[in-house]
């Protein structure tokens, strides 16, 4: 099996290409994490085929890619796609879309998986392994919120408001802003977090008043699912899909959670009607019409 550490060196001449699509999607303000994911996606592609020279890429080589690297490396259907992505926006990036058949490319079909969803207690367990102020705000604004780790990064103090009870997210995923209730629990706890910790203007600050790191919120999380002894397999994102599932099952509409989340359709919401425990109680098994007889 060919691993990421056995790979060849990138090339300064691929570091260059990288830098050029790294340029072409900020200028088409991608997500930090979109541009992340594709240029990785893309360097590990060029390492994996030897540095080609661009002008002699061919779907050959990323139909070898898939198989004997994506593929013999257990990564899900998801990265394919988002490799396959990747590939097209570098070479449109470079100048040379034409040189792959891009429809041509094999993309698999994705999985239907449900979201892995904690309980109340389980939440409830995970927030109280955590004694560092800073660090349960930051779980506690996931979960109480609903946010995806991207939104939580880029929150900003003066999106805090108090008097309103709500917090401004700002550009969100596909460039909208939404407002989210903010709980009365988490605003003490802010507050604690505030006086202790004197951010500056990112409510949550890194190195040198930077930005948090992804890096550091799932480092955190990852500790506090091992302190709270939770044997789902779990990511941070399971937080918001949990916020979403227990909303639903306290009675709260499904536009209602729609608009909360940002999800440009109820399609995407619905999914937490297939997960809601609440929902699968409600439903009677026909075994129970049944007469049978005792064992």
């Amino acid at each position: 099996m060919t691993n990421k550490n056995s790979l060849f060196a990138l090339s300064e001449a691929s570091e260059k290409r990288i830098g050029i699509l790294d340029n072409y999607m900020r200028s088409r303000r991608y997500s930090e994490n979109s541009i992340q994911t594709y240029t990785d996606a893309v360097k590990t592609f060029l390492r994996f085929n030897d540095n080609p020279n661009i002008d002699s890429i061919n779907n050959d080589q990323v139909e070898n890619f898939n198989v004997e690297y994506i593929l013999k490396n257990g990564y899900s259907e998801s990265y394919q796609n988002q490799f396959v992505n990747a590939l097209k926006l570098f070479l449109l990036a470079n100048g040379t879309a034409d040189l792959l058949e891009i429809n041509k490319l094999e993309r698999p079909k994705l999985g239907y998986r449900l979201p892995v969803v904690l309980s109340l207690s389980e939440v409830e367990r995970l927030l109280n392994t955590v004694s560092n102020t800073k660090h349960r705000c930051i779980l506690s604004l996931i979960y109480s919120c609903g946010l995806r780790s991207g939104e939580l990064i880029q929150l900003k103090i003066a999106d805090i408001d108090s008097e309103r009870m709500m917090i401004h997210i700002r550009s969100a995923k596909g460039k909208k802003d939404r407002m989210v209730p903010l709980s009365e629990s988490v605003l003490e706890l802010l507050r604690i977090y505030y006086m202790d910790y004197k951010p500056k203007d990112f409510l949550f600050n890194g190195a040198n008043d930077s930005r948090y790191s992804y890096t550091s919120m799932r480092s955190i999380f990852k500790r506090a699912v091992q302190a709270a002894n939770i044997r789902k397999k779990c990511t941070l994102h399971t937080l918001r899909h949990s916020y979403a599932t227990h909303l639903l099952e306290s009675g709260v509409n499904l536009r209602y959670i729609q608009e909360l989340l940002g999800h440009s359709s109820t399609k995407t919401t619905m999914i937490y009607t297939h997960i809601s425990s609440d929902a699968s109680r409600k439903i009677t098994s026909p075994i129970e019409k049944l007469n049978l007889r005792k064992v």
